[in-house]
């Protein structure tokens, strides 16, 4: 996008994406309202004109990473459902192919074109900086709540549900621990890794079913 183009976008969509951009390369402590102004090329009246505080923008930059997400998982659980639609005699079950689609927005969400590479997962990051008891943790709290609903919801398809939900914390506490090694590493490797986990976590719950 050139400088034009991005003059042109309104002052709040320019201020978002310039502190989506450095909250997650920087940090949000380590970012302060100048950089963000500087990096959106708007004066810093025109910011509180959208935002009454840093951390209101904190918190809208939260729910714009919770969507941004949930759009990655929609596109990728219509993708299965399409393909199990199609194919009926497919190897993968619904059930499979649903939880693989969480895991699958999450690499999709390592493999974007980060300017500074891959950081893990920005929600934690930021609740990581975040003090106890504010909306911004709460924010973060409800994706991740959102999550695990996600996968037991799948895993619904095809299993009771005492022990769906069980199942479901399982695969998010493997989600989460290789968002957080694939974060250091900065690669969607062991994200790679937990997926093929996961396939055969739900096939043996399936199996034993």
């Amino acid at each position: 996008m050139n400088k034009r183009s991005v003059r042109e976008r309104p002052a709040k969509s320019r201020i978002m994406a310039a502190a989506a951009e450095l909250f997650y390369a920087r940090g949000i402590s380590a970012t302060g309202i100048d950089a963000i102004t500087a990096r959106a090329g708007v004066a810093k009246k025109s910011l509180y004109n959208n935002f009454a505080s840093k951390d209101e923008l904190v918190l809208e930059y939260l729910r714009e990473r919770h969507q941004e997400w949930l759009d990655l998982y929609a596109a990728r659980a219509q993708s299965a459902q399409f393909t199990v639609a199609k194919y009926p005699d497919t190897k993968t079950p619904d059930a499979e192919a649903l939880v693989l689609a969480v895991f699958d927005a999450y690499i999709d969400h390592a493999d974007s074109a980060y300017i500074h590479g891959f950081r893990g997962c920005g929600l934690l990051n930021a609740a990581a900086e975040l003090p106890a008891g504010s909306p911004g943790r709460d924010a973060v709290r409800i994706h991740k709540e959102e999550v695990e609903s996600l996968l037991r919801a799948a895993l619904a398809e095809s299993l009771e549900a005492a022990t769906a939900a069980p199942l479901a914390e399982q695969l998010s506490f493997l989600l989460e621990g290789a968002v957080a090694r694939a974060g250091l590493e900065g690669s969607s490797e062991r994200l790679r890794h937990a997926r093929e986990a996961a396939g055969a976590i739900v096939r043996a719950a399936q199996a034993a079913a």
